[in-house]
């Protein structure tokens, strides 16, 4: 099985474990609007391996994660009923994981 170009693990900090039934979306920049590209939803491990084509064009990507679904499901109220992340492709795999909780949220550059 191939990997996709982009690839997110999304971490609930809040319960110590992975956040699974996240939706996400990643888009391409075109001219000033964004283009949805490819979705998936995080699996068990709270990841999203499948996401999109194995090779991008480098450029502007953004991935949308739907975090009000996701904390709706459980009953817990968040404050970012979604997350964007918008970052640069280079020739390279791209991995951007997301660390979640109800009223925070952060990212890195994985590897």
């Amino acid at each position: 099985m191939s990997v996709s170009h982009i690839t997110t693990h999304v971490l609930d900090a809040a319960r110590g474990r992975p956040a699974s039934g996240v939706a996400v979306q990643l888009l391409t920049r075109d001219g000033d609007a964004w283009q949805p590209i490819a979705e998936a939803v995080t699996d068990a491990d709270g990841r999203a391996s499948q996401l999109g084509p194995e090779r991008l064009a480098p450029g502007d990507y953004r991935l949308q994660f739907d975090t009000g679904a996701y904390f709706d499901a459980q009953g817990t109220p968040t404050f970012y009923p979604e997350a964007v992340l918008t970052f640069r492709v280079d020739e390279s795999h791209c991995h951007v994981p997301l660390l979640l909780s109800p009223f925070a949220y952060s990212t890195y550059r994985g590897s």
